[in-house]
């Protein structure tokens, strides 16, 4: 799928187990400017070590929808709402044990975000930060925030600038 290419709603509703609450037609909600999909694989430190900042994430753009899409094969949905409550995530989430979603929408690496625009068409595709230069080179503090930048041009109306690829597990 290329950057831009509309995925129907239904559709992505097909691919996945939701979350008891999450109402079909939440990509995005009605009144978002987007949904923000970020595949995340439970047992990957590296996503656990963005806990915080996803959550900070969602706490800053509240004019978007937020969805953790797990992607482990074997996770269950109380498996993953006890992993969701063990590291405080906010986001709803989501089960793509199969892969269906995280193949249609070419995500391959866990943590990485996926946003869709109003059209719900996918308008940003990687990293949330730069915090990792590799799998084992974390820096201090990031230094650029891609997710952010890009949650800022899509409400501005503006072309997001960067997407860079994420840094992470790979999705298998």
């Amino acid at each position: 799928m290329r950057i831009g290419q509309a995925i129907p709603v239904l559709l992505l509703c097909l691919f996945l187990v939701p979350h008891p609450a999450l109402a079909e037609d939440a990509l995005p909600a009605p009144g978002k400017d987007g949904a923000v999909l970020i595949f995340y694989w439970q047992d990957c430190p590296i996503c656990n070590s963005y806990a915080p900042e996803i959550n900070r994430i969602c706490a800053a753009y509240t004019n978007f929808a937020f969805y953790i899409v797990q992607v482990d094969p074997d996770l269950t949905q109380s498996g993953a709402d006890k992993h969701a409550k063990d590291y405080l995530l906010r986001p709803a989430v989501l089960l793509d044990g199969k892969h269906r979603l995280a193949k249609r929408v070419g995500a391959t690496i866990t943590p990485e975000a996926v946003v869709f625009g109003k059209k719900k068409n996918v308008l940003y595709r990687g990293r949330i930060d730069n915090l990792y230069a590799s799998l084992n080179q974390r820096r201090a503090v990031a230094t650029e925030h891609d997710l952010r930048d890009a949650l800022d041009a899509i409400a501005a109306g503006r072309p997001i600038k960067a997407q860079w690829p994420a840094t992470g597990c790979l999705i298998q």
